[in-house]
């Protein structure tokens, strides 16, 4: 067939009318066509590379048929994962999607609304502050907020892992194993995730009698977490047997701390991460760590934004998350 495929054509070929392939095609359909005509539209579709003319439809309706994706920072594989699931929901409902790191990493992104604002039909944010929200928020576009405070006006809908929860199984795996000495290497980051998983594992320590906790900052990085753990480490006085970090990055830092003191992980001290990044298989021993299922919160966050666009309400989700025992963990020496 010559020329540009059309929804004519697909009505001919399917043997009805171009308004059903319209129903059809613009997943309209149910209680209106019976299941084996959808189908037969569909099919007539494939069959001659039929795609819908997203221009004039974003005209009709008024949108331009694009989300914008605000994520912290690219330095981690889990964002990339992030924006691969909202990507694949996108490209069902026919969306495209602008990715956009904010330059410092945390905290408040300089403004894209205002350039983008009319461009966009809605914006999934991940760990913003609340300086970049207020302006989401002012130019009045459809909002849904990953891996942020549910309690947070801002959003629509959030989208979150149950990070209190991987917090305490991994406190519950070091305490099961019988450390009672745990130091904390925490993200210094001012944000929600990483107050809600410090504050879940103070409790479960504190749960269990004689168990002792230490917190110690440090920026996300490989040589901050080394740095932080050796602070931990060679201060005087018992060393904890056991260092929970708040993700992957900042575990893989706290083994080499331990190496450079002379000290096994984990014979001499156990480590645990966060995120489940690549990194936890690729160290030695591998890593005791968190896992989290970044492309289903890009994936959620994102039909959570196309049930907004159709005018309904989502619900807030909070998806489980599971510890994966390694290598880098094991009971605390004897001594």
């Amino acid at each position: 067939m010559a020329g540009r495929v059309t929804s004519r054509d697909v009505a001919r070929a399917a043997g009805v009318s171009q308004a059903t392939v319209s129903l059809v095609l613009g997943d309209k359909w149910p209680g209106r066509v019976s299941e084996r005509t959808a189908e037969t539209v569909r099919a007539a579709a494939r069959d001659l590379g039929y795609r819908p003319n997203l221009a004039a439809r974003s005209l009709r309706l008024g949108r331009t048929r694009t989300v914008l994706l605000v994520v912290p920072a690219l330095t981690t594989e889990f964002f990339a994962r992030v924006y691969t699931g909202a990507e694949r929901v996108a490209a069902d409902h026919g969306f495209g999607v602008v990715l956009y790191p904010s330059p410092e990493g945390v905290g408040p992104a300089r403004d894209p609304f205002d350039s983008a604002r009319a461009s966009l039909d809605g914006v999934i944010a991940s760990s913003m502050a609340a300086d970049a929200l207020t302006l989401v928020r002012g130019g009045g576009l459809p909002l849904v907020m990953l891996d942020s405070d549910p309690d947070d006006a801002a959003a629509a809908a959030t989208v979150n892992l149950d990070i209190a929860d991987g917090a305490r199984q991994t406190a519950g795996h070091l305490l099961a194993l019988g450390h009672r000495r745990v130091a904390h290497l925490a993200a210094a980051v001012d944000s929600w995730t990483f107050h809600v998983r410090a504050r879940a594992l103070a409790e479960a320590v504190a749960g269990v009698p004689g168990a002792a906790l230490c917190t110690e900052p440090a920026r996300l990085s490989v040589e901050e977490g080394r740095r932080a753990a050796e602070r931990v480490l060679a201060r005087p006085g018992r060393r904890p047997t056991a260092l929970v970090c708040d993700d992957d990055i900042l575990a893989a830092g706290a083994c080499k701390a331990a190496r450079r003191l002379g000290l096994r992980v984990p014979d001499d001290v156990s480590v645990t991460g966060f995120d489940d990044l690549a990194l936890a298989t690729a160290v030695e021993p591998e890593l005791t760590t968190v896992r989290l299922p970044a492309e289903a919160v890009g994936a959620a966050g994102m039909r959570a934004l196309m049930t907004l666009l159709e005018g309904e309400t989502p619900q807030d989700t909070v998806l489980p998350v599971e510890l994966v025992p390694r290598g880098s963990t094991a009971p605390p020496p004897r001594n």
